[in-house]
């Protein structure tokens, strides 16, 4: 596989714009044209998983529908109107000596993906592949493999059709943990390794990988309610940063209010998130106001629940927001609502996380939300790249010199 995939990296490397967006139309509208094949594959799937116990987070992000397929679709399209990164300038000067020299913007070559539950991965992943020039090996699991089957092959499909390499879009059958050991390892042909997954396939990538990475993580994501809060709208940031897809990484798992207004705010959310079906958990002062709730323990604030579950605490200030934002953040988004423009700066310039949100949800934290037409993942670390990972973080840079017979003496 990492030999076929180098073999079409070179083939794309050379690709014009023009061209690699009417293979990413083709591909979206082979996936619009086999719609009910996917959708039984997917049924498949979720019956296998249901029958295995997957919590229902997971299933959420396993379960397709022909809206779903649709819009999986339509994100292809949307990297295809994206400004194509590859062959643009992204510095250029004139040496002492009258070489010309431009620094620009090149495909990194072959990039890996193994991800968990999510079917519309490998239509993401390999379209911002394929828009960078960049071949695609993607690994998924187990529980997925006739849905990502039925996906990569109506993509592999239409580049064939169009006489492109198929084997720019490959698919592991093997979804053993032996495999993914076999691609974190395979230095000589990946350049790239991006996990999507839980905490145990980031442990494994961490200890195992012997190719270059960059952390999809945990969002241990906090929302911050300031004294000068608007209540009305802290309440409806906090309830949709929880509720809207609680399973998924940018979802809030931990609410900070301020102590000047627990005893006004708290009551109001509190009846909105158990309305709809969520757990709370709080510390002390919380649940001095709050009295029906289980008490949150050390363990409730570094944990990402990825469920319908949320851990309250109250704070005498913004330090103390921010001290315990800084003890258990993964790194992903914080969100601070306030009515204070001072608080608001020193929440972003103190909060070292990839995306901080001022007075919206933690849920925009999206590469389709912030324009990339998709994601590949959201990084947590700081290198190469940071936050939401599209086109451009799937790019490297080289230098070209052009001179006029410069020698160096």
């Amino acid at each position: 596989m990492g030999s076929k995939a180098r073999d079409s990296a070179r083939v794309l490397a050379s690709l014009d714009p023009a061209t690699k967006n009417e293979a990413l139309f083709a591909m979206a509208g082979e996936l619009d044209a086999r719609v009910e094949p996917i959708l039984a594959a997917n049924a498949g799937d979720m019956q296998d998983a249901r029958d295995e116990g997957i919590s229902g987070s997971l299933l959420d992000r396993l379960a397709l529908s022909a809206d779903r397929v649709g819009v999986i679709a339509n994100g292809l399209r949307k990297v295809a109107g994206l400004p194509d990164p590859i062959g643009s300038l992204t510095g250029g000067w004139v040496l002492t000596n009258g070489i010309h020299l431009q620094r620009i913007r090149v495909p990194l070559g072959v990039v890996a993906v193994i991800y968990e539950a999510r079917p519309n991965v490998t239509a993401d992943a390999a379209g911002l592949c394929f828009k960078s020039g960049n071949a695609a090996i993607l690994r998924g699991s187990s529980y997925t493999l006739r849905s990502n089957n039925a996906i990569a092959d109506a993509l592999r499909d239409a580049l064939e059709a169009l006489g492109l390499p198929a084997d720019a879009v490959q698919l592991m059958q093997d979804t053993s943990r032996e495999g993914a050991t076999a691609l974190m390892q395979a230095k000589d042909w990946i350049d790239l390794l991006v996990p999507r997954g839980g905490p145990g396939l980031i442990a494994a990538i961490e200890e195992l990988a012997t190719v270059p990475f960059v952390i999809d993580g945990a969002g241990n994501c906090h929302v911050y309610v300031d004294a000068s809060a608007d209540l009305e709208m802290a309440a409806d940031i906090a309830f949709n940063a929880k509720t809207h897809r609680p399973g998924v990484c940018n979802a809030a798992e931990k609410l900070l209010v301020h102590g000047d207004v627990a005893a006004e705010f708290l009551p109001v959310i509190a009846e909105r998130l158990v309305s709809f079906g969520v757990e709370l958990r709080g510390d002390a002062e919380t649940r001095a106001v709050l009295p029906g709730i289980a008490l949150a323990t050390e363990d409730d604030w570094p944990t990402e629940y990825l469920d319908l579950i949320m851990a309250i605490k109250v704070v005498p200030s913004l330090d103390a927001a921010l001290d315990h934002i800084r003890a258990y953040s993964t790194g992903h988004t914080e969100a601070i609502v306030t009515g204070d423009l001072m608080a608001a700066d020193r929440f972003v310039r103190e909060t070292d996380s990839a995306v901080v949100m001022v007075n919206a949800s933690t849920r925009f934290t999206d590469g389709e939300e912030f324009g990339f037409g998709a994601e590949i993942g959201i990084s947590t670390q700081k290198l190469h790249v940071r936050g939401p990972m599209g086109l451009e973080a799937l790019t490297t840079e080289k230098y070209v010199l052009h001179g006029k017979g410069q020698i160096r003496s």
